[in-house]
């Protein structure tokens, strides 16, 4: 019975400890920071591109490990029946022979063209423009996540709007109803005004599809189960949104010392120029050492197994030199591929770089515009809350129809939108451009 309880208290335990791990995560809210650090960790694209840069580590050693000599071990037995060489003493022999041979073998490469140097500098030269191109994986996964968290803050807000709509119009219903049984508007009012409540019913159901669908998609981002609760922090509304008072050509000059991919592509043209270089040790000879240490046993001899390896004891040292003289235009075909890749390399790098100065140019711009939008819109928004308050006042006098009333709110509806969008979208180009200089990204 004392086991049995004993049990019972672990199994509950676990069970309690399980639900406050369980409690923890789902009442967990993510700061953008988060989603970034977490991102970083544990997204399957950044993974690969590390893994791009291990295979890389492994070919650079592999490169390096190729200068040193190897080495061999071997053993055979053989067995011959009738006239045949023996292959310990090579005498012509008919009779049956059983041979042992045993060996070491080693050789090492002195000079190949200089190709052996040039691909260890050539692989380091990749370990350096892959942990580039994880970086900027990481880049690219970090701009994601934060389009898509301000993307998902947006449509959270736009449901609060849509929600305060569908309350507003469900209220004017009822007055439209209470003026309807009291005789005051016609049957037409009131179906319009429950039109509108329809309508805005539709909006709430629309924004939180909407809401649920970039929720879906940052948990795409974060390698999220679906089934994973996730809420995100707001943004602060009393933050400083952007004030542009960066020079243009200083934007342009950070970034392109600062993005990874610029240097990337820079370094995939000496990458391409070592390839050349090898390729061009193609036409030199290859000078190599060899070695080998042997001895074997052989049953026509009457001595033992022992005596016999140390008697056949051998060792060879040698040079050979191997120079090429026509290898059906490999080498030269080669030479010919690697000049063009070099002009591929650096065609791309100019590629590169005016996809950098057009992003840091659209961010520039569109940041420009999104801050005079931001203070149109807000000017624009407090002007239509104040025309859609005196509107409802309007209403509930009889001075104003339905659908006058409908049309004010729907101007309202459009302003908050439009205000909503401009506050996001300047927030997302402002951290935009922080991180084309460099800075981190924090809302």
């Amino acid at each position: 019975m004392k086991q049995y309880i004993i049990i019972a208290s672990i199994l509950f335990a676990h069970f309690a400890f399980a639900q406050d791990v369980e409690t923890n995560t789902a009442s967990k809210i993510w700061s953008l920071e988060d989603c970034i650090s977490y991102a970083i960790e544990n997204n399957i694209t950044i993974k690969d591109a590390d893994l791009n840069t291990s295979i890389s580590e492994v070919n650079y050693n592999k490169a390096k490990s190729a200068k040193l000599p190897n080495l061999f071990g071997s053993a055979s037995q053989n067995f011959s029946s009738g006239t045949s060489i023996d292959p310990i003493t090579s005498d012509y022999v008919s009779d049956q022979i059983h041979s042992t041979n045993l060996g070491i073998n080693s050789s090492v490469t002195l000079f190949q063209g200089n190709q052996l140097n040039n691909q260890v500098k050539q692989n380091q030269l990749l370990v350096e423009q892959n942990s580039l191109l994880a970086q900027e994986a990481k880049n690219n996964i970090v701009i994601s996540i934060l389009e898509s968290y301000l993307q998902t803050l947006y449509s959270k807000e736009g449901i609060s709007i849509a929600e305060n709509n569908l309350s507003a119009s469900e209220k004017e219903v009822l007055r439209a109803k209470s003026r309807l049984d009291a005789g005051t508007i016609a049957l037409s009012d009131y179906t319009e005004a429950q039109s509108q409540a329809a309508t805005n019913k539709y909006n709430v159901i629309a924004a939180k599809n909407d809401y649920e669908l970039n929720i879906i998609n940052l948990k795409q981002l974060l390698e999220l189960s679906p089934l994973e609760d996730l809420t995100i922090e707001t943004v602060d509304e009393n933050q400083d949104l952007i004030n542009l008072e960066l020079n243009k050509e200083a934007i342009y000059t950070n970034a392109l010392a600062y993005l990874p991919e610029v240097e990337a592509s820079k370094t995939n043209i000496l990458v391409n120029e070592k390839e050349l270089e090898i390729a061009k040790g193609g036409y030199l000879p290859t000078l190599a050492l060899t070695g080998s240490l042997g001895s074997g046993y052989t049953s026509i001899r009457d001595n033992t197994f022992t005596d016999q390896l140390d008697v056949n004891f051998n060792q060879r040292l040698g040079l050979s030199l191997s120079i090429p003289i026509f290898n059906r235009n490999q080498t030269k075909s080669a030479v010919q591929t690697a000049s063009f890749n070099i002009e591929k390399a650096e065609i791309q790098k100019q590629t590169i770089e005016k996809e950098v100065i057009k992003k840091v140019e659209t961010a520039y711009q569109n940041a420009l515009s999104s801050q005079e939008q931001l203070v149109a819109a807000e000017v624009s928004q407090d002007a239509a809350e104040q025309s859609y308050n005196l509107a409802q006042k309007k209403y509930e006098l009889g001075d104003l129809s339905t659908t006058d009333l409908v049309i004010s709110q729907n101007t309202f509806t459009n302003a908050q939108q439009n205000y909503l969008q401009s506050k996001y979208l300047n927030i997302l180009y402002h951290q935009l451009l922080q991180f084309y200089q460099g800075n981190d990204i924090k809302l």
